[in-house]
């Protein structure tokens, strides 16, 4: 392959990871909106379109392979296909997520615990996603080091909400102790428990492309963990 296409077929790489984050990140959003609205045709839209996301993923994945044993990348473009390889895997890895969102909101009861805001840290981390995947376009080294701050923020408001929940469930503020079904209450814990974890999960991933970000950018592995 002469050099002017190969330089194509790396951006063209850049430009199908970009694709593939956007995507990613309609189907977090889109999660987040069926749990809040109780959605379930939504929802379950998302869990049908998980196959998409994978089919993209293995794509990708055989790009990044091709550049790797065809062309031998050297220094700098070496570590922009390594990360792209990686990034594209933390890309997966949220389309897991938004299903499982998807997946709670089939079963959320949306009158209990409304006080925990899902929505708002669920929004916060699809804009970390977002802007690491910006540091990703532009190798804005110095952006990777503030999404990595924010997760410390997404850290501490999981832990609130989840301690919310549970001094809710010992208190017995979560339900009428008259009729009270505990298989049911036990559930929706575990349920607006799980969603949290996700949540923050997804925080966690947009700290690695930016980790990968940073490493492509300036061969700096600080935030990788």
């Amino acid at each position: 392959m002469a050099r002017n296409e190969y330089q194509q077929a790396l951006e063209a790489l850049r430009e199908d990871v970009l694709e593939m984050s956007a995507l990613v990140c309609q189907r977090l959003r889109r999660a987040l909106e069926a749990l809040e609205t109780k959605d379930d045709d939504l929802a379950e839209a998302i869990v049908a379109g998980d196959d998409e996301i994978n089919e993209l993923y293995l794509e990708l994945e055989g790009q990044c392979i091709d550049l790797f044993a065809l062309q031998q990348p050297v220094a700098s473009d070496l570590r922009f296909v390594a990360a792209s390889f990686k990034i594209v895997t933390d890309l997966e890895r949220i389309g897991d997520l938004a299903v499982n969102l998807a997946e709670y909101a089939l079963r959320a009861e949306r009158d209990r615990y409304a006080d925990v805001d899902v929505g708002y840290i669920g929004e916060r981390t699809v804009e970390m996603v977002e802007s690491a995947m910006s540091a990703y376009e532009t190798d804005h080294a110095a952006a990777t080091r503030e999404i990595a701050a924010t997760d410390d923020e997404i850290d501490e408001l999981c832990a609130n909400a989840s301690e919310m929940v549970v001094r809710s469930l010992l208190e017995g503020e979560t339900a009428s102790p008259v009729g009270i079904d505990e298989d049911a209450l036990l559930e929706d814990v575990r349920r607006i428990l799980l969603t949290i974890r996700d949540v923050e999960r997804v925080g966690d991933h947009a700290v690695n492309v930016a980790a990968r970000t940073l490493f492509m950018v300036d061969n700096d592995d600080e935030l990788i963990y």
